[in-house]
This record gives structure tokens, sequence and C-alpha cells, in this order.
């Protein structure tokens, strides 16, 4: 299997040792401790690695780091639809002209962003319970 890798030098050899001593990283950070001009060239020299087998990409993708916790992106959306909801309900004690057709579209969209919350927050579950077996 080593025969089929690719030697590594230049800066993908040096992004493989930051990983090696700091463990798995986001694209910016390996950019950063690094010292690479772009985020793409990171990306580029990380994608290198991942192809030769010397790295494998951990996709998270649809989530948003805050503080220590991973939160799907999704969720900001479904907070800013549930107040809207708030909003035009409040709204249709005093008009009923426009505001019950806003408060179907905001249904719907919340309904939309809080099922796609609930569903990337159970895969990191299940991910994450994959990773302590």
């Amino acid at each position: 299997m080593l025969k089929d890798r690719k030697e590594i030098t230049g800066n993908s050899l040096r992004i493989y040792l930051y990983l090696v001593k700091h463990g798995a990283s986001e694209l910016r950070e390996v950019q950063r401790g690094i010292g690479l001009s772009t985020p793409s060239l990171a990306s580029y020299h990380l994608a290198r690695l991942v192809e030769g087998g010397y790295a494998t990409q951990d996709i998270l993708e649809g989530y948003v780091k805050v503080g220590t916790a991973l939160v799907p992106q999704f969720t900001f959306f479904s907070v800013l639809f549930t107040i809207l909801i708030i909003f035009f309900s409040m709204m249709t004690i005093t008009s009923y002209s426009y505001v019950p057709y806003l408060v179907v579209t905001s249904i719907g969209a919340a309904g939309l962003m809080w099922y796609e919350s609930i569903r990337l927050w159970r895969k990191l579950v299940v991910e994450s319970n994959n990773g302590q077996k």
C-alpha cells in the first residue's frame, strides 16, 4: 500500500506535519498555521494529501461552530422564521388583509428549516456515537 502513495514535498508536507502535530483541523486553521496566502491553496494541498491516502476528510457540511458546539446552519434560519411567525401572528390581530399569506409562507419556511435542522442534528449525533464505539 505504501508503494502506491506519492511522495509528498513542499507545502503538502508542511500541512501533513501540521495535521500530525495538531490533529484534525479546519481549512482556515491549516492556512493560518502554515502561513499560506489563501484557503484555496491550503485546500489544494489537503486534497493532494487525501488523494495520496495521507489524510482523510471529515465532512461536516451544514454545520457551524458556535464556541465548542456544532450547530446545524439551518437552526439560525429556523429561529428567524419562528420569530417571523410570531410577529405575523400578532399582526393578524390588527389587520387581516395580507398577513395570513405571510403567516402561511413563514410556517412553510420554518417547517422546512426545522426539519433540516433536526435531520442534520440527528446525523451529527449518529456520527458522534459511531466515533465513540
